[in-house]
């Protein structure tokens, strides 16, 4: 073909579409909005399915085992189920998986944590914050203007400007233990 031998051409096709699929990694965001709304048209998924193709048609070749008409057919179909499998099992979770860690500074409001660095008078320190998702670590100020040790639990009363305002926090079960009646 094209006067070469099939295995210099998927040899040749394999390292451009290795190179391609590198400077995607890097380069990519500039290219994947061209292409956000055609979903089976991303650029991630037609490299992955050139990377397929010519490394399945390449070592198909090279063993000898089939002709060359059926090495392209094994390679189309080999490297079609490898890319479905690619954006189900590995895409579509790390899109979704995305979304779900992204929290509004509005959320912040009323979450309980505990300070990591000291919280000087008028100064910030850095409070963190768990949730069933995952732990944020956040710029804190007190609200009331009083130091807050590190260690110290603490509840989130507004946040703004990337800073939760917090306020020393003991739960009202424990301030009942202290009473006595």
């Amino acid at each position: 073909m094209f006067g070469y031998p099939i295995e210099t051409i998927y040899l040749i096709g394999l390292i451009i579409a290795g190179s391609l699929t590198l400077l995607f990694v890097f380069f990519g965001d500039a290219i994947e909005g061209i292409t956000e709304s055609i979903p089976f048209l991303s650029p991630t998924l037609v490299l992955a399915f050139m990377t397929f193709f010519f490394a399945c048609g390449y070592i198909l070749e090279m063993t000898a085992l089939f002709s060359m008409f059926l090495s392209v057919l094994i390679s189309i179909f080999s490297s079609a189920i490898l890319v479905t499998l690619l954006h189900i099992f590995v895409f579509v979770p790390l899109s979704s998986a995305e979304e779900s860690l992204s929290y509004h500074e509005s959320e912040l409001k009323g979450r309980v944590g505990h300070v990591i660095t000291s919280i000087p008078v008028d100064g910030f320190g850095e409070v963190l914050l768990a949730s069933s998702v995952g732990s944020i670590s956040k710029t804190a100020a007190s609200f009331d203007n009083t130091p807050i040790p590190s260690g110290t639990k603490i509840l989130v009363i507004e946040s703004k400007n990337s800073i939760a305002f917090v306020t020393s926090y003991q739960p009202f079960e424990d301030t009942l233990k202290g009473d006595t009646l």
